[in-house]
């Protein structure tokens, strides 16, 4: 009889348990999320000027345009076809410092920055351990600067206020380095170069 009264008293706890951390600790972290915090909770998805979906805060991407600050290159390929500018897969290429084909990849990127005036600083020209950081470091925004501004056809100095309104500080204040969300930043630069053009209408 007690072994019985074990076993059920066994099945209840279960049960408790499964309640508390399968259906309402998911649950209440859904709400939290979705009341204070919704932006994050959905992915800090990003619409461009259209209101088209153009990629997450939280996820670097390609841009090829000389109106673009460029993000860390990446060793992957990014996902083809309607949810290409949304969606990649992680990794990085783990190929040793004495493969040549490394060597080839930095040295021809290196040479590609050098023909556009920017000097090629290592956020630049290597990757990072995901493939997908979001961020380049203060350094490599502002060379990029005299690029992305001769191509939209502004001054510098009009640029740069973006540049600092889009610079994430240090994680809890000390951890990491400032860096600027490339996303972020170019989405500003189209929204910008939109209101001008409406001011002048």
């Amino acid at each position: 009889m007690s072994i019985f009264r074990e076993v059920v008293k066994a099945i209840r706890i279960t049960l408790v348990l499964w309640v508390l951390t399968a259906i309402i600790y998911p649950l209440l972290i859904l709400i939290v999320g979705q009341v204070f915090f919704p932006f994050k909770a959905n992915g800090s998805m990003m619409p461009n000027i259209k209101g088209e979906l153009i990629g997450s805060a939280l996820i670097g991407q390609q841009f090829k345009s000389e109106r673009y600050f460029s993000g860390r290159p990446s060793a992957i390929k990014y996902s083809q076809g309607k949810e290409a500018k949304l969606t990649g897969k992680s990794g990085a290429t783990n190929l040793a410092p004495s493969n040549p084909a490394l060597l080839k990849r930095i040295l021809e990127k290196a040479s590609n920055l050098k023909d556009d005036n920017i000097q090629p600083i290592p956020d630049l020209i290597y990757t990072s351990g995901s493939g997908l950081d979001p961020h380049i470091s203060i350094k490599a925004a502002r060379e990029q600067l005299e690029k992305v501004a001769r191509a939209r056809g502004v001054r510098p100095e009009e640029i740069v206020f973006l540049i600092n309104k889009y610079t994430e500080g240090r994680f809890l204040g000390i951890f990491g380095e400032p860096g600027v969300n490339v996303l972020k930043l170019n989405y500003a630069l189209d929204l910008d170069e939109l209101n001008r053009q409406q001011n002048k209408s």
